[in-house]
């Protein structure tokens, strides 16, 4: 039976959150057989389902790590986070705003419904499709390569290192990606996009099949945590404003089409990816208990076993209980 947190309160030391996230991860490796590998993405099937890890560093430096960390993946959706951000730096929020929406939809994240029968003036929000292919359209540049430098120096600048883009998974998108293409017409017929179609999707394209690791996304959701400062220099990477607004989004419409259900069990700002990938933050509380991780931290789960809406099975699973043995809840 999976442990539960009654020396949390007085054994905060790495070594015992250690265990207790070993024992976690372990616990609900079991859950990876209820879910499935994403097949739309030829590549993504030659996942390991029953691979389950987390890593969770703190704005104070502490860091846990447990299961297959050392799997390298590529961030897939989470990527819409950090295009978003980067419109917003580069377009200002007001523009980027007036483009797209920032209300859930309850609808599949490469759903076209929406769109065609609300007769919307832009997409729902930046983490549907629709509108990330939106936003990835306002990024400033006249070739796929120009319009994600900056998203590329800005994982440079957080993480020491620029990460690689894996050019397999990009042409296996690119190929198969009959779905996002129809997205995008529908796009182009109303107007929506600001480049061209093809530069636009082979700018998603690239940006969804940037390869990262567990740890490296973790640091990302610190800087997060920490309204977009490093909290090891205090110097501001990303402006409060669009930090903040982003983990707004990631809450209501992170999850997909589950958003409601992992706000209400989990309750902290979270965007899952179709690799088995999840980014979490859970920013500074005030909590009277001596609980870890008070000063926040950032979160990163790998499961590639994932459910119907597309979210790591076992991620959730494992998410959840932390976050009600830890109290992280922003709620």
């Amino acid at each position: 039976m999976v442990q539960g947190s009654a020396n949390l309160n007085t054994k905060l030391t790495e070594e015992w959150l250690q265990n207790y996230v070993d024992d976690w991860v372990k616990f609900f490796g079991r859950y990876t057989n209820e879910g499935e590998v994403a097949s739309y993405i030829p590549i993504l099937q030659e996942a390991n389902k029953s691979h389950l890890g987390i890593s969770i560093i703190g704005n104070e430096g502490m860091m846990i790590q447990s299961g297959n960390i050392d799997v390298p993946f590529t961030i897939q959706s989470i990527s819409k986070v950090f295009t978003f951000i980067v419109a917003c730096m580069e377009r200002g929020v007001s523009y980027v705003l007036s483009r797209v929406d920032v209300e859930p939809t309850g609808e599949a994240f490469n759903s076209i419904m929406h769109l065609e029968m609300k007769k919307i003036k832009k997409p729902f929000n930046p983490f549907v499709n629709a509108g990330a292919i939106t936003v990835t359209s306002l990024l400033n540049g006249k070739t796929s390569d120009e319009k994600l430098e900056p998203l590329f120096r800005l994982f440079e600048k957080i993480l020491g290192a620029r990460p690689r883009l894996n050019k397999k998974v990009y042409e296996s998108e690119n190929e198969t990606s009959v779905r996002n293409r129809a997205i995008g017409y529908y796009l182009v017929e109303l107007g929506y996009l600001e480049s061209e179609l093809e530069l636009a999707l082979d700018t998603y394209f690239k940006q969804c099949s940037i390869e990262i690791s567990l740890s490296d996304l973790a640091r990302l959701g610190v800087i997060l945590a920490n309204d977009g400062e490093d909290p090891k220099t205090g110097i501001e990477i990303i402006p409060k404003q669009v930090a903040r607004l982003a983990k707004s989004l990631m809450l209501t419409c992170g999850m997909y089409d589950a958003s409601g259900k992992f706000a209400a069990y989990v309750g902290i700002p979270a965007k899952s990816g179709v690799s088995g990938g999840i980014i979490a933050v859970a920013p500074p509380r005030i909590r009277q208990e001596n609980l870890p991780f008070l000063n926040g931290c950032g979160i990163a789960v790998y499961g590639p076993a994932l459910d119907e809406q597309g979210n790591s099975v076992a991620g959730i699973r494992l998410l959840r209980h932390i976050a009600k043995q830890w109290d992280l809840s922003i709620f």
